[in-house]
């Protein structure tokens, strides 16, 4: 079986003309990994629309009724940052089961991708920073339910702190949040993961993948994870305009293989979601998100999964 991969079309719900989060990436992700030979169509797997039980397993029903039906308050939709619609309900919804079918497939193949997912500004009673549903959260819940895996390892290296994701899983030793971040960057307020490393403003390539190598090889023997849920965030990148740091697409592809390459070498399965970036670039962005999944086509590979 080839490296399996992640993406339905209602990954892309349309949004107003200008909007500042481009849904129109997840579409072009999809479209630039086939042109380039990274994947072909019988890798990509359809996730289909999730029980309610599963967003419920992290979120409290009267959100998750709210947000659904469209009866959220103005405030509480102001801080999700995205306008509502059945489209983009949809989209979360099904992009929120994407990861869950992403962890199933990694703990099948030992490794798989989203082309979507990441969305670990959300709470368990509200959203905020472009996140809805706790994806990466739910993920965890749900394959812990099934009995799948007991221990999970939520490897954050998108460049905002994974503060929803921090504070559902404080106090719960059986997932461990580790959120390598700008430290003066949103949110202004942050939760504490098990483990947090906050970056100074401009760092780059080197300096990041040092930082990384200080404490993932530690963090893996440590944590003994039953599964890697992996948040590849490109808005580390110097072009992003949300990010404040400044790695490079060569520097960003390292820390991807850099990643993967640990996990696997230790026979720990990797579940990868690209996480953020923000551009006015939009195929930039693009291939900057892509870089996950060539990363992860090399190391499966070598890796004969």
């Amino acid at each position: 079986m080839d490296l399996p991969i992640i993406y339905h079309e209602d990954y892309v719900a349309p949004l107003p003309s200008g909007h500042r989060f481009p849904m129109e990436k997840f579409r072009l992700l999809y479209q630039m990994l086939l042109a380039d030979g990274v994947a072909d169509k019988s890798q990509f797997h359809a996730p289909e629309l999730p029980p309610q039980e599963w967003i419920e397993l992290v979120h409290h029903n009267h959100y998750v009724q709210a947000y659904c039906n469209g009866t959220l308050d103005a405030k509480a939709q102001r801080r999700i940052g995205l306008p509502w619609s059945p489209a983009l309900v949809n989209r979360t919804c099904t992009a929120t089961a994407g990861t869950v079918l992403t962890a199933k497939l990694a703990l099948e193949c030992g490794l798989a991708c989203n082309t979507a997912g990441g969305t670990h500004h959300a709470f368990p009673n509200y959203g905020s920073g472009f996140c809805i549903f706790n994806d990466l959260a739910i993920a965890s819940r749900v394959l812990q339910k099934m009995g799948l895996v007991r221990q999970v390892l939520i490897l954050d290296l998108d460049v905002h702190q994974g503060d929803g994701t921090a504070l559902i899983f404080q106090n719960d030793r059986s997932v461990f949040t580790f959120s390598m971040h700008c430290e003066v960057n949103f949110p202004a307020t942050k939760q504490t993961s098990d483990l947090d490393v906050p970056l100074s403003i401009g760092m780059e390539d080197d300096e990041y993948l040092q930082t990384l190598d200080k404490y993932l090889p530690d963090l893996l023997s440590n944590v003994k994870p039953d599964l890697v849920l992996y948040d590849a965030g490109v808005d580390p990148h110097h072009g992003d305009k949300l990010g404040k740091l400044a790695l490079t697409d060569t520097g960003l592809f390292r820390r991807e293989m850099q990643v993967l390459t640990a996990c696997l070498a230790r026979g720990y399965p990797v579940a990868c979601v690209i996480g953020g970036g923000y551009a006015d670039d939009t195929n930039g962005l693009v291939y900057r998100h892509s870089l996950l999944h060539r990363a992860a086509s090399q190391v499966y590979r070598h890796y004969r999964l």
